[in-house]
């Protein structure tokens, strides 16, 4: 499956209003991103994980990315293709580490 055709799948099961687009999806990827970090911190307490439990998580936060895309009209395959543009830029200027947006 591509990121295009789940995206398509994805967002038929949206069911927000109109006027919460971008941020009805941001707000739960933010909320699902947590949840993810919540699975892992329990490692450190715990010394195991269970991977299923994170990879359901991880696929929630798919489905606020897939659904913030849309509502942003950029395909996801897009906003992958941009990231490996920007990380292989970084990378070939020698700033892949470090912080800030604009390196």
């Amino acid at each position: 499956m591509t990121f295009d055709e789940y995206q398509r799948q994805a967002v038929t099961t949206a069911i927000y209003k109109t006027e919460h687009k971008v941020t009805y999806p941001a707000m739960g990827l933010a909320n699902e991103a947590g949840e993810v970090l919540g699975k892992v911190k329990k490692i450190m307490r715990d010394g195991v994980y269970n991977r299923d439990d994170i990879a359901k998580e991880v696929g929630d936060v798919l489905w606020y990315a897939a659904a913030l895309c849309r509502d942003l009209d950029v395909s996801m395959s897009e906003v992958a293709q941009m990231n490996l543009d920007k990380l292989k830029d970084r990378q070939e200027r020698g700033v892949l580490t470090g912080n800030g947006d604009n390196r």
